[in-house]
């Protein structure tokens, strides 16, 4: 894919790094045991060990896989904020995800909702679930539901209504524009029940209220059309985890981070029932950290 049909992170940053925090992140070279590696169609893929934990990596990105430090242990951080979802409607049946990674989002939610009858997953990388059972212990259960398909497709096509759609896509150099288009919105809304929940994860600069900020600018109003209420969370935690883990830096560096938006038709209310967040903290995930991330706008 050319790279002008794509949404490239740097693109949306308003702030230049300081230099002496990039020369850290420029200088740090980890220790790459690359356990596995294959070129398919889509991606150049390799999974690798390092003193920061294990990872798939799309030519140079991290992807997903698991963090190893004595600072913090799991998944990559930016995903937990999809656990807000429990929060929100823990009753959840049919849930679609676009985008399967190490698969351990999957696990979590087969674990926290009881009622769940199906979780589907679409993606286009033909090695990803092998890669998530033989390198990430991801464990497939009869409720999951491998498609592989480019998502888009998918979603144009299905007949089938989902409590709950998340989408996490992104290439060798950033985020499909096709996921931005008011087709993939109408999309997505067929696929919806009625007061259904959406999830995405994008990219901005953190400077949300800047007027030159592109993300609310071009792309938040497409789902404020959509959608009659939008949940905004700025990845603060997920950001202090990585460069934390990865470089041992206190504050972020580059002037981007991931923005998880959760979109509804409903009203949406975010349980504060200790018991529901005690059971997301079985899951070693303490969900009170990514809810503090909520922007008002």
């Amino acid at each position: 894919m050319k790279r002008e049909y794509l949404l490239i992170p740097e693109n949306f940053a308003l702030k230049k790094p300081k230099p002496e925090l990039l020369k850290v992140i420029n200088g740090k070279k980890f220790n790459d045991k690359v356990i596995y590696k294959k070129n398919s169609a889509f991606h150049q893929i390799k999974v690798v060990e390092n003193e920061v934990g294990r990872f798939l990596h799309y030519l140079d990105t991290y992807q997903a896989g698991f963090i190893n430090t004595d600072f913090y242990k799991g998944n990559l951080p930016y995903i937990n904020y999809f656990l807000i979802s429990y929060l929100i409607n823990p009753y959840i049946k049919n849930i679609l995800l676009i985008g399967l990674g190490s698969g351990k989002i999957v696990n979590d939610f087969e674990f926290l909702y009881k009622d769940l009858k199906s979780i589907d997953v679409i993606d286009i990388e033909e090695n990803i679930f092998d890669i998530a059972l033989n390198y990430f212990n991801f464990k497939p259960s009869p409720k999951f539901n491998f498609i592989l398909q480019d998502g888009i497709t998918f979603l144009r096509s299905n007949k089938k209504k989902y409590d709950l759609i998340i989408v996490d896509v992104a290439n060798n150099y950033g985020i499909d524009s096709r996921f931005l288009n008011e087709d993939y919105f109408i999309s997505v809304k067929k696929s919806l029940k009625k007061n259904g929940i959406f999830i995405s994860n994008m990219c901005a600069s953190p400077d949300f209220k800047n007027p030159d900020n592109k993300f609310f600018n071009y792309y938040f109003p497409v789902y404020k059309k959509y959608f009659k209420n939008n949940l905004i969370f700025k990845g603060n935690y997920s950001d202090k985890i990585y460069y934390k883990s990865f470089f041992n830096i206190d504050e972020r560096v580059i002037d981007i981070t991931n923005v998880i938006l959760i979109s509804s038709d409903k009203f949406l209310r975010i349980s504060k029932s200790e018991l529901l967040k005690n059971k997301i903290l079985k899951l070693n995930v303490n969900i009170n950290n990514y809810l503090n991330d909520f922007c008002f706008l």
